[in-house]
C-alpha cells in the first residue's frame, strides 16, 4: 500500500484487501470494495458483490474496515491524502459526505435517475453542491431492544420513557441475579469514547428537548438545562443498571453481552435483530424490538438518531465506471431486499417497506417505519467540513458525564465554549 499508517489497528485493517475475495479467469477490471466489519455485513456484501464480479468479468476484493466509523474515517482521510485508489467502492456513513465531499465521484451521470426511489431524504444528504456523492445502501435508526420473556417474568411493560427503563432494568437485573445470574446487566448500549456515544447521547439530548447540539441554521444549542439532565440521567445508569465497562463498549460489545443472554435491554442498531435470531443465538425467539423511550420535562419525546449507510465511488480509483457499475448494483432494490431479508438491514428504497417478505422476515421495520423516516440527524449539514471536530468535542463532554468527571450542566456549558471555539466565524 502507499500509505503509512500509525497504529496497528489501522494496518490489520487495510491488511484484508489483499485476499481477493473471487477470481475469475483473465478479468477486465479488479475492482475493490468495502465492506462492514460484522459476521451479516461480510456475509450480505460479499456474496453480492461475488455475483455481480461474475456477471460482468471483474475481479472482486473485499476490504474489512476498522470497527468503529471515528477510525474508518481517519483510515479514508489518510488514503485521500494520499491519493490511494486501493479501494474503489467506497461505504461511506451518512455524515461523511460533507466532509469528504472532494473526493468522491459524481453518480448521476450513472444512476440514471433510479435515485428518485429512495428515501428523499437521504439522497438529499448524499447530494452535494448538485453532486450525488453516495447511493443510499441502507438506513438506520437507534432501537430498543428488550427480552420479552423476561419482561414477562418479573410483569414488566415495555417502557415508554428512559425512567421506565431504568425501573425495569434494575427489577429485572435484581432478579436475574438473585436466581444465580451473577454477570446479569439491566441495560447495555454505546458508551466509549467515539461515533457511537454521539449517536447514542444525541438520542438521550434530543429526547429530553434539549436540541440536536447545533440547530439547523448553525447555532450552537447544546447549553441547555434539559441537554444537562439527560446526560446526567444517563451517567446515573453506570454502575446501577449498566456496567462500568460500558464506558468501553461499542456497538459489538453491548450485543455480545446482550445475545449472550445477560442483558435485559440493550440499544442498538437494526442489524441486531437477525444476528439475535439465529439458529445459534441463546435468545433467539425471546427478542423485542421497541422506539426509544422518551424522556421527561419540557419537550420531551420519544428520539433515535439516524444513522445508515451509502456506496461511493472513489476519486481515485482506476476503473471508476466498473466502481460506479458496482455501487448502482449493490445498492438496487433486488439486493436491498436480500439485505432485508437476511441481514435485517433497512432499506432505502421506499417500496420495499411494502414488500410481505421483508415485512415477514423483519416485523419491527414496518412497525416501527415512523421511527427510520422521523430520526434526528446528527449537525453533520449545518457544520459541514467541521462536524468530525463537533461530534468528538460532544462524545468528549457526554463520556465526561458518563465516567464521573462531569455534572451535565457544566460539560455542556463547557463544551458550547468548545465549539464557538471550533465554529470561529462560520462553519
Amino acid at each position: 500500500m502507499t500509505i503509512s499508517f500509525r497504529s496497528t489497528v489501522a494496518k490489520a485493517a487495510l491488511a484484508a484487501v489483499a485476499a481477493p475475495l473471487l477470481s475469475v479467469g483473465a478479468q477486465a477490471a479488479t475492482i475493490t470494495i468495502s465492506c462492514g466489519n460484522n459476521a451479516a455485513d461480510v456475509e450480505f456484501c460479499g456474496k453480492f458483490a461475488e455475483d455481480w464480479g461474475k456477471k460482468n468479468g471483474h475481479t472482486v476484493k473485499m476490504y474489512t474496515p476498522p470497527a468503529s466509523s471515528t477510525d474508518q474515517l481517519a483510515l479514508l482521510r489518510q488514503q485521500f491524502a494520499a491519493k490511494s485508489g486501493d479501494i474503489d467502492v467506497l461505504m461511506i456513513d451518512v455524515v461523511w459526505p460533507g466532509v469528504i465531499k472532494d473526493h468522491l465521484v459524481d453518480l448521476k451521470p450513472y444512476s440514471k435517475g433510479v435515485e428518485k426511489d429512495h428515501f428523499p431524504a437521504i439522497v438529499a444528504n448524499n447530494t452535494v453542491d448538485g453532486k450525488l456523492l453516495g447511493m443510499p445502501w441502507f438506513t438506520d435508526a437507534g432501537l430498543m431492544f428488550y427480552r420479552k420473556d423476561l419482561l414477562e417474568k418479573y410483569g414488566v411493560k415495555a417502557p415508554q420513557t428512559w425512567d421506565e427503563l431504568a425501573a425495569a432494568a434494575k427489577k429485572v437485573q435484581d432478579g436475574e441475579r438473585a436466581a444465580g445470574n451473577k454477570d446479569f446487566q439491566g441495560f447495555v448500549f454505546q458508551a466509549k469514547a467515539y461515533e457511537g456515544l454521539s449517536c447514542d447521547a444525541l438520542e438521550w439530548v434530543y429526547s429530553y428537548g434539549g436540541g440536536t447540539i447545533v440547530d439547523a441554521k448553525g447555532n450552537i444549542t447544546i447549553n441547555n438545562a434539559q441537554a444537562a439532565k439527560a446526560l446526567d440521567t444517563a451517567a446515573s445508569w453506570i454502575g446501577t443498571i449498566a456496567p462500568q465497562g460500558v464506558l468501553n463498549y461499542g456497538e459489538e460489545d453491548a450485543r455480545g453481552v446482550w445475545q449472550n443472554g445477560n442483558a435485559a435491554f440493550m440499544r442498538n442498531w437494526p442489524y441486531a435483530w437477525s444476528l439475535g435470531q439465529a439458529a445459534d443465538s441463546p435468545i433467539k425467539g425471546k427478542i423485542g424490538v421497541a422506539a426509544l423511550p422518551a424522556g421527561t420535562g419540557p419537550g420531551a419525546k420519544k428520539a433515535a438518531t439516524l444513522g445508515g449507510w451509502q456506496l461511493a465511488v472513489n476519486k481515485y480509483s482506476k476503473n471508476v465506471d466498473a466502481a460506479a457499475s458496482l455501487a448502482l448494483y449493490m445498492t438496487s432494490a433486488e439486493i436491498q431486499k436480500k439485505r432485508a431479508v437476511g441481514g435485517s438491514y433497512n432499506p432505502t428504497v421506499m417500496s420495499l417497506y411494502k414488500d410481505a417478505d421483508v415485512a415477514k422476515a423483519n416485523p419491527f421495520m414496518v412497525e416501527l417505519l415512523d421511527v427510520f423516516t422521523n430520526a434526528a440527524a446528527r449537525p453533520a449539514t449545518a457544520t459541514g467540513l467541521k462536524y468530525p471536530e463537533v461530534s468528538q468535542a460532544f462524545w468528549d463532554a457526554s463520556h465526561d458525564v458518563l465516567s464521573g468527571k462531569a455534572k451535565g450542566a457544566d460539560a455542556v456549558k463547557k463544551l458550547e465554549t468548545k465549539l464557538k471555539q471550533v465554529k470561529k466565524a462560520a462553519w
